[in-house]
């Protein structure tokens, strides 16, 4: 059986191939101007990794900000569910309660049960606060290669007080920082934190309990997961490839899908 999930967000498409279960191919791209050769291009490449043609994959999700746009799919679900269904696989054994989620232009917090079934989400898609697209608009501020941001942050003494999580406000109070000459690493850290608290607040209204596992792109910066740990004062769990979770889910779904037809 093998099945597949593509995951078009507003900043990077992915796509995960599962045969019988098990994860065989991804592929990842930054998502361009045409959402569907995109997916095309990253399907592709999960394929080759897999050792399969398009005609050997049975049933393709799709979800994501652009889910509804690639002709590849069959079918399309939100990413709230292929996110849960992704994090109940991966987290199984590690007993997650909750998600935390940092997409390009959104983010997502979900509240599991202690059989691992979804009870309460909350989900920030009105603005670029507290999201990936926040942090990468900064780092050009900065003129901060992204992958850098987090080693850099954690050499931070003096984490400087970003009072907005607004984009335009943000993008202003950093470059007087700048101007002020004070450390990159203080700003960056001060950044990192200032999307924790926003974050933090969003995922306690939900409601907050241990195993936390945190995904998306944003979860392989190590000074985000550092102030997300310091906001909230647990430890976060992050999978090997934090990014692909949500693909990984749609996938499953296609599995589950075509078992039952």
């Amino acid at each position: 059986m093998i099945s597949a999930g593509i995951d078009l967000g507003s900043t990077y498409v992915k796509a995960v191939i599962l045969k019988d279960l098990k994860r065989v191919g991804y592929g990842v791209a930054q998502t361009g101007y045409d959402h569907d050769l995109t997916s095309k291009k990253v399907f592709s490449t999960a394929l080759l990794m897999a050792g399969l043609e398009e005609k050997d994959v049975e049933h393709i999700v799709s979800t994501g900000y652009g889910r509804r746009v690639t002709t590849l799919a069959r079918e399309n679900i939100s990413e709230i569910s292929a996110n849960a269904r992704g994090v109940q696989w991966l987290g199984a054994e590690l007993g997650v309660r909750t998600i935390i989620d940092i997409g390009g232009q959104d983010t997502k917090v979900i509240a599991f049960d202690d059989d691992m079934k979804m009870i309460n989400f909350a989900m920030n898609d009105k603005c670029a606060a507290g999201t990936g697209r926040f942090l990468e608009v900064l780092a050009r501020e900065l003129k901060v290669p992204l992958d850098e941001m987090g080693p850099l942050s954690l050499k931070s003494t003096d984490p400087v007080d970003i009072t907005t999580t607004c984009l335009v406000f943000a993008k202003s109070e950093v470059a007087a920082l700048i101007f002020k000459g004070l450390k990159k690493e203080d700003i960056i850290m001060g950044i990192h934190m200032a999307v924790a608290r926003r974050l933090a607040s969003m995922a306690k209204k939900v409601g907050v309990r241990d195993v936390v596992f945190f995904d998306g792109g944003p979860a392989r910066n190590i000074g985000m997961v550092y102030a997300m740990e310091k906001e909230l004062g647990r430890k976060m769990y992050v999978p090997e490839m934090p990014q692909i979770v949500t693909a990984t889910g749609a996938a499953l779904i296609a599995a589950e899908n075509l078992k039952g037809k």
